[in-house]
């Protein structure tokens, strides 16, 4: 096949004693200045279905291999995901090595996006992860009940008290974006990456109006549930495969005539390049133009290695366009 589509190669550097040392390839989240590895770890499952040491052994895994950036949210597990994190980070000693993003909005304790609600909920994340500032908070979905310049004004407070250092959206309106840049044109704080729930199976959300000013704002997107609850890692052909849980309820909905399609072409990309198809999905999409950093979790260490390798993975544009083709 001709005419790859490649993610920028990682770099190599050269040791005199043992030969070429391969450097994890890093990307910039929008003018936030961070660095990052552009595969982000999602901690939905960490206290739900993964408990603390299981959790730890993850996270280990991903920033021994070079992973940095690791996606929470204070109503995920009712924040024990944040305090397994934070749990960890004071056990590894690794907060300067990692960039922590987690959300506001939905925790049950500091519902919606009023000024109050936020400054609360950061509080409560903070001391959940041990910490004394979040490397990226983000807007748990929309509040429609409070003006988003209130929202935003809180969170300028919170960057000028360096307990948050940038501000990002998660599953906003097109509408919604725009009227955020308007305000941070007029000196609020801007939203700097956009979160949504994207894959290879749910693609018509998010593909469209949403896309279209993400793109004409330059603003970074971060695919949440990059592998669409694990059902793109092939493990779930049949019924008799789900697991009689909440997260295999959330697979079982892709089963199907084009789930069945989408895993078929992801075993011929995997299969031509000697990978799996979670790669592979991965891989599609940091081929989109907006998309800097998809985010997904895993329930094995091991599963870590293949999806931080996605982001050297080249698929050519046949791939690419049958992969789009099955996905339609």
């Amino acid at each position: 096949m001709t005419g790859a589509i490649a993610p920028p190669t990682e770099q190599v550097e050269t040791n005199a004693d043992s030969g070429p040392i391969t450097v994890p390839r890093r990307v910039h989240i929008g003018e936030t200045g961070f660095e990052v590895h552009p595969l982000a770890l999602g901690a939905s499952t960490f206290g739900w279905t993964l408990d603390a040491e299981a959790s730890g052994d993850i996270l280990d895994r991903f920033v021994a291999l070079g992973g940095s950036l690791i996606d929470t949210a204070d109503s995920y597990a009712a924040g024990r995901s944040e305090t397994i994190i934070g749990g960890w980070l004071a056990s590894r000693a690794t907060r300067d090595r990692v960039r922590i993003v987690t959300r506001v909005g939905r925790h049950p304790d500091h519902s919606g996006l009023a000024p109050a609600s936020i400054t609360r909920a950061v509080d409560a994340s903070l001391e959940r992860l041990g910490t004394d500032r979040i490397d990226l908070l983000c807007f748990h979905g929309d509040d429609p009940e409070v003006p988003l310049e209130e929202s935003l004004g809180a969170i300028d407070a919170l960057i000028a008290a360096g307990k948050v250092l940038a501000v990002g959206a998660s599953d906003l309106s097109p509408e919604r974006l725009i009227e955020a840049r308007v305000l941070a044109a007029n000196g609020l704080p801007r939203f700097q990456v956009l979160t949504t729930r994207y894959n290879l199976m749910e693609r018509r959300a998010f593909e469209g109006a949403t896309e279209l000013v993400a793109h004409a704002q330059g603003l970074p997107v971060l695919p949440d549930f990059a592998l669409a609850d694990g059902f793109l890692g092939g493990a779930i052909r049949r019924r008799a495969d789900v697991r009689r849980d909440a997260r295999g309820e959330r697979q079982a909905r892709h089963l199907g005539r084009r789930g069945l399609r989408i895993l078929r072409a992801l075993d011929e990309v995997a299969a031509a390049h000697g990978t799996v198809p979670a790669a592979v999905a991965i891989a599609w999409l940091l081929a989109r133009p907006t998309v800097v950093a998809p985010v997904t979790g895993v329930s094995r260490p091991e599963q870590v290695d293949a999806l931080l390798g996605a982001a050297s993975l080249e698929l050519h544009r046949s791939e690419l366009v049958e992969l789009d083709r099955a996905s339609a």
